[in-house]
């Protein structure tokens, strides 16, 4: 009954026509979206509609919330999703967006943790994305990233991979994928380009990924999200293979539509 509900409530949010001015907000702020065909254009619609409806969003650090802030992170959020099974992200609820970067509190033991290691220090972050908790987005990263695609860096399609990757409940770098053969070949491929990067990280030497996606192999998938959308073509060049397997996870084929846009 539950999801009679609820697919009668997203039917009539995306029957409803597309807002005018939400359609100049996709054309000025997200790269991607003149890249799109007509059809993959109207599935994102569609998905934006029901995501910001039924997503909580919170403008936070005295920044109030409009129409362009909910609809240039949802479009891109949204983009992930275009050719994977979905609902919508089901482990997000709320996303909650600061007007430009802020410092995380330092993280303080528990009263029964263990303190032999050192506490980690307060950080500058962009967006943070919570295993059993909100998004954090920072507006201005959103919004100058999701304008310039050719950067190769996007705070949402970071945060927002790792909630694909958390929806199995491990962020571990594998989101939940089709059958065991695509698992293979996930693990061989990604272990691969991921232990590559550390070893030329280790060294000194620079990569065609970010080196922050040495750090784990989490951090390793949100990057490399990063790149297959926002350099598709980088990647395809210097690691076919790592190219190939995100193609099919998303089954989208970023460098193919950056070709026909050229």
């Amino acid at each position: 009954m539950f999801n009679w509900f609820t697919n009668r409530r997203r039917k009539k949010l995306t029957q409803a026509p597309f807002p005018a001015a939400w359609e100049e907000i996709l054309r000025r702020n997200v790269g991607h979206f003149g890249m799109l065909s007509d059809e993959e254009r109207a599935r994102l619609r569609a998905l934006i509609q029901v995501f910001i409806a039924e997503k909580s969003w919170e403008g936070a650090g005295g920044l109030e919330l409009t129409d362009e802030i909910r609809v240039t992170i949802s479009a891109q959020a949204c983009l992930l999703l275009l050719g994977l099974p979905h609902d919508y992200y089901k482990n997000v609820q709320s996303i909650i967006v600061y007007p430009s970067t802020v410092v995380a509190p330092q993280r303080r033991p528990g009263f029964f943790e263990n303190t032999i290691a050192p506490v980690e220090p307060a950080q500058a972050i962009i967006g943070q994305a919570f295993h059993q908790g909100p998004v954090i987005i920072i507006w201005d990263a959103a919004l100058r990233q999701g304008r310039h695609p050719e950067s190769g860096h996007n705070v949402i399609y970071h945060e927002f991979a790792h909630k694909l990757d958390m929806l199995d409940g491990m962020a571990d770098g594998t989101p939940p994928l089709r059958d065991r053969a695509e698992y293979r070949d996930w693990v061989k491929t990604c272990t691969d380009e991921y232990l590559r990067l550390k070893h030329r990280t280790e060294k000194g030497q620079r990569s065609f990924l970010d080196e922050y996606a040495a750090t784990n192999e989490a951090e390793f998938f949100a990057v490399a999200t990063e790149q297959f959308f926002d350099q598709p073509r980088r990647m395809l060049d210097h690691a076919p293979d790592l190219y190939r397997v995100l193609k099919t996870y998303y089954c989208q084929d970023p460098a193919l539509r950056a070709a026909r846009a050229a």
